[in-house]
């Protein structure tokens, strides 16, 4: 490393703190396991309350304002840039379900959405969310989910405020603008009303444990210790959820994990018998909804890229299932949505994104459904968007009688767009083109996909967007972004706060690492368990790709990553720091083997199938300790780093930065600045505002624009 190379970016005047070190071992499979910094798990938790504990995270916290405060020039210059491109009033496109017309807005200033709904009748027009004047009292306000019960009398929403996600449930009477008694605790966010609007359902956490065993139903106006469980999860490893399907005719409940899931079904009433549409045992994952009496199923059952079946609703065995699309390697089915008429189905073909419209073909279909667009009158087709690479999904749908489909769109370069797309002429409509106060000139920038060799020979995609003059000399800096885990794919998609980047010169790029899905399902599991280090080897050898094609020089990459990416950035700068210029770790999954060897953790059991069991198995153990960013942190020199945490946080605790900056600072040799910032509000996603989020991101943004000397 150059002696000036990080001049903006080294130790502060004032000394960094350094956390005790108390020994600590554990012995699995005849391996020994030394880790000093395990006090920095408070024992007491979820409680933590340990002052040992809260008084170096506090630390930790003041020398971070430390590097904040002569910098903090740069932070509100980026932060005005943000709110610059940030929309103050903006308004939802409008909806219709049942009766309402629905919307949102921003009122100036505000950093929460005020909701409101029309009576299409009476156009009387009332705001019936106000999440504003919830949020008023709290550092920290999310709502979980919001219904409205079928007769349009009673909402009920979920609101969290300690960022826990561990949500209360409240229900007001729209007619009178009363709250009711009914207070529901420990919720796991979502909900759903039954057909007449006297139940509701919801997800019970169990006490302590971010872990729900219970799928209950409430009746309106009894006590929560009064609910019914509709369904028991026996096996700590497996998540449970539900969703209404688009017929609104039944529930499904999912139980899952990893790469097995199990469905079940029930009448949207909540009566009546619970019938398993697939069990666990089956081994295979699916996505399922409802239309004329047959359930829409796609499973990776055959293929791993998912074929498409239906079965009738009456006797929904599994040996009865019909295929209608057959799974490929060619094309990777995604998601699917019924509508009363025709039904639609997202895939990606070779890495590119496509929505298809199908007609029903099923005998079952009743040949009397009609409406402004009869099935027989539609074609299969895909539609048509103006852009080679974007990425677009279905929008807003609630009514599953419509002649049109709402649509969301974007690119690296396009704003987030919601497009109506007619059936009859296969046309789209703009319904709304994400703002830029500030400014946009969408000529002036630039995307393209490469492939990237990886070093066993598989082409990786890489995503690349930068300002129109880019010169392909290794003279530019780089932002660097990857995930790689739980078949999530980083998408090529906007944001306003890129252009900040880009128009300083970067050229931001994100590598579609296995782990992801991108290129298909497979690609996904060939970043998973004994195959995990791919997803590693992948961002080091795109990053390696992108220095050999001089779209960058080696030491001028910039990289970040959140949660199962911030592993992903643990073990990068552990496997390559001489290639980073600096390293975002954002409430990053580092300390994967300890967390992996503690059953007690909640959400450790489900996460076996995706990382391995150390506990039962030695190979698992090997494997994960030879990857794991934190235990493989060794004394070296290792580039700026910006580490952020929640305390709250139950999805990766707040000790693994902890322990992650720690460690580092005991055994780096360099003088390159640590910083780790602890929310100690918040939980996985930080602030919760939208003015309090930007504001974070200006932070990490100054951090990163100092490391390549950029000061302004």
């Amino acid at each position: 490393m150059s002696e000036n190379k990080y001049q903006r970016l080294r130790q502060l005047d004032q000394a960094a703190p350094i956390a005790t070190q108390i020994p600590h071992q554990e012995t699995h499979h005849s391996r020994t396991l030394d880790d000093p910094y395990h006090w920095l798990k408070d024992q007491n938790y979820p409680m933590v309350d340990d002052k040992k504990i809260i008084g170096y995270l506090e630390e930790e916290n003041a020398y971070y304002q430390s590097f904040l405060k002569p910098n903090k020039s740069l932070v509100e210059t980026i932060f005005q840039e943000f709110k610059g491109r940030t929309d103050e009033q903006e308004t939802s496109v409008p909806y219709v379900s049942n009766g309402y017309e629905y919307q949102w807005y921003f009122r100036a200033g505000e950093e929460y959405r005020t909701r409101t709904r029309k009576n299409l009748v009476t156009g009387e027009e009332a705001i019936f969310l106000d999440e504003t004047a919830l949020a008023k009292d709290h550092d920290y306000f999310v709502i979980g989910d919001w219904d409205i019960s079928p007769d349009n009398r009673y909402l009920a929403y979920t609101f969290d405020t300690d960022g826990d996600e561990r949500y209360q449930l409240r229900i007001k009477d729209l007619e009178t603008d009363e709250y009711l008694d009914d207070v529901l605790n420990d919720v796991q966010g979502e909900l759903e009303f039954n057909t007449d609007g006297t139940k509701l359902m919801y997800a019970l956490l169990e006490q302590g444990r971010w872990l729900s065993k219970n799928i209950n139903v409430h009746t309106i106006g009894e006590q929560q210790k009064d609910d019914i469980s509709v369904y028991t999860e026996e096996d700590d490893g497996f998540y449970i959820g539900f969703d209404k399907t688009s017929s609104e005719e039944f529930m499904v409940i999912v139980s899952s994990q990893g790469e097995v899931e199990e469905s079940h079904v029930l009448s949207a009433d909540f009566s009546g018998e619970l019938v398993t549409l697939v069990d666990r045992s089956e081994g295979f994952t699916q996505s399922v909804d409802h239309a004329h009496g047959e359930f829409y199923i796609l499973a990776n059952d055959t293929h791993s890229n998912f074929r498409l079946a239906t079965v009738s609703d009456k006797n929904p065995v599994k040996e009865n299932w019909k295929t209608i699309i057959d799974g490929s390697d060619a094309s990777y089915l995604l998601g699917l949505q019924t509508f009363k008429d025709f039904f639609v189905l997202k895939t990606r073909d070779l890495g590119l994104e496509k929505i298809h419209v199908l007609p029903y073909v099923s005998p079952d279909v009743s040949p009397d459904v009609t409406s402004n667009t009869s099935s027989k009158n539609i074609e299969a087709h895909i539609i048509e968007f103006p852009e080679p690479l974007f990425t677009a999904g279905l929008g807003v749908n609630p009514e599953f009688d419509q002649s049109f489909i709402r649509l969301s769109y974007e690119s690296m370069i396009t704003p987030h767009t919601v497009f109506d797309y007619d059936l009859t002429k296969r046309e789209l409509s703009t319904r709304k083109v994400q703002k830029i106060p500030s400014g946009y000139d969408k000529s002036q920038y630039e995307t393209k996909r490469i492939m990237a060799p990886a070093r066993d020979g598989v082409m990786v995609p890489v995503s690349l967007v930068y300002k129109k003059g880019f010169k392909q000399d290794g003279s530019h800096p780089m932002w660097l972004y990857g995930y790689g885990a739980y078949a999530a794919t980083i998408e090529p998609s906007f944001s306003s706060g890129l252009l900040s980047a880009l128009d300083r010169g970067f050229v931001y790029a994100i590598a579609h690492v296995r782990g992801g899905s991108m290129m298909s399902y497979q690609w996904y599991l060939d970043g998973k368990l004994k195959k995990r280090t791919n997803t590693f080897n992948d961002f080091v050898d795109v990053a390696r790709h992108l220095v050999d094609e001089k779209y960058v020089s080696a030491g001028n990459i910039s990289i970040s990553g959140r949660s199962a990416g911030g592993e992903l950035m643990g073990a990068a700068v552990i496997q390559a720091p001489e290639l980073w210029r600096s390293v975002n770790l954002g409430v990053p999954f580092v300390d994967v083997l300890n967390t992996m060897l503690d059953a007690s953790l909640p959400l450790t059991p489900p996460e076996w199938k995706e990382w391995g069991n150390p506990i039962e198995s030695p190979e698992d153990y090997d494997l994960i300790a030879s990857y794991s960013p934190y235990d493989n942190i060794e004394k070296r020199e290792y580039p700026p780093m910006f580490v952020s945490g929640g305390i709250n946080d139950p999805r990766v605790t707040y000790w693994e930065p902890a322990k992650w900056t720690a460690k580092m600072r005991e055994l780096k040799t360099d003088e390159n600045l640590l910083v780790m910032r602890i929310n100690m509000g918040a939980g996985h996603f930080s602030n919760s505002g939208r003015y309090g989020r930007l504001k974070d991101y200006a932070e990490e943004y100054a951090f990163m624009f100092l490391a390549h000397g950029i000061e302004e």
